[in-house]
């Protein structure tokens, strides 16, 4: 409960970066690579300040604040390692997970953004990352699979910037326009534009096919909505917010989703709720509908295509 991993997962983590994070002396305070681990973790999985964390393992705030730097560096750079697209050969197997869970064919992930609350960074262009529930924010995109594995991730837009905008400036978007997955495509919310290579909702079904493949849709979204649901849970930090600097605060983000895929690939299971961790009131979650923008691209071929084949 405390550390939101089982505690072979953190001895599996300690191994990978163990050898980095060792002291190089043999001072009576040195902090062990396990130590290390532990504190960052416990930052993460509290979203408490870094002088309560300090206390909590004996040392000094600004060592607190180092150790969690770097180890967070640490577990950020092996995001090619664990956050990647799949390759062709196993594209397969990404969409027969997909398929098993409403027959909806050529599903190479689902995609969505979510916010992570953050203090405001000050200075003229603080606004931008005020987002459209009144809140200051980075907006990050991800897509997963149907295991709510994280395969992509982009966090480093300010709140402000819509969805479909990330999405656009992303490598993963000049990868699926070039080709690069075949006839394999993304599934989305109403954000995106319905393209040949993600697909969305409609948003007025007239048929019986189209409300079925609008239901088919929803179902084979769900992970993705579960992903963030999952990553927020285990790693509070991100629902109460990040109170570092930015890039500190990006590097976190980055570090969290590799640990959320550490998990999956470790088994480990969804941690309980800390009852010693009070999540923010979401009074300022106020929607203004007239920052958000919905697609309503109703003749998509490939879309049509699909609801005549297989929804027909």
């Amino acid at each position: 409960m405390r550390f939101r991993f089982n505690k072979e997962t953190i001895l599996w983590l300690r191994d990978i970066l163990g050898a980095e994070l060792e002291p190089t002396c043999n001072r009576r305070k040195s902090i062990s690579a396990l130590n290390q681990v532990l504190l960052t973790i416990r930052f993460l999985a509290t979203g408490a300040f870094q002088q309560l964390v300090g206390d909590t393992f004996g040392v000094h705030k600004s060592t607190a604040c180092l150790i969690i730097q770097r180890v967070v560096r640490k577990i950020a750079a092996l995001k090619p390692q664990y956050i990647k697209m799949p390759t062709q050969a196993e594209l397969q197997h990404v969409k027969l997970g997909f398929y098993r869970l409403r027959r909806m064919p050529n599903v190479i992930g689902a995609i969505d953004c979510s916010h992570i609350r953050i203090e405001s960074p000050g200075g003229l262009e603080a606004e931008v990352f005020r987002n459209r529930k009144n809140y200051f924010s980075i907006n990050i995109q991800a897509v997963c699979d149907a295991n709510i594995k994280i395969l992509n991730i982009v966090a480093r837009w300010p709140g402000s910037v819509h969805d479909s905008t990330i999405f656009n400036d992303s490598a993963l978007c000049a990868d699926l326009e070039n080709g690069r997955y075949g006839d394999g495509f993304l599934l989305g919310d109403s954000g995106y534009a319905c393209r040949s290579f993600i697909l969305t909702p409609l948003i007025r079904p007239q048929t019986a096919p189209e409300t079925a493949y609008n239901n088919c849709h929803k179902a084979t979204r769900n992970p993705i909505e579960r992903c963030f649901g999952v990553l927020k849970k285990r790693f509070p930090c991100l629902s109460i917010g990040l109170r570092t600097k930015m890039e500190t605060t990006l590097t976190t983000i980055v570090a969290c989703c590799v640990l959320h895929n550490l998990a999956i690939i470790a088994n480990d299971e969804e941690p309980p709720r800390d009852p010693e961790i009070v999540l923010p009131p979401e009074v300022n979650e106020i929607h203004v509908q007239n920052n958000v923008r919905i697609f309503n691209n109703e003749n998509s071929a490939v879309r049509t295509s699909l609801i005549r084949t297989h929804f027909g």
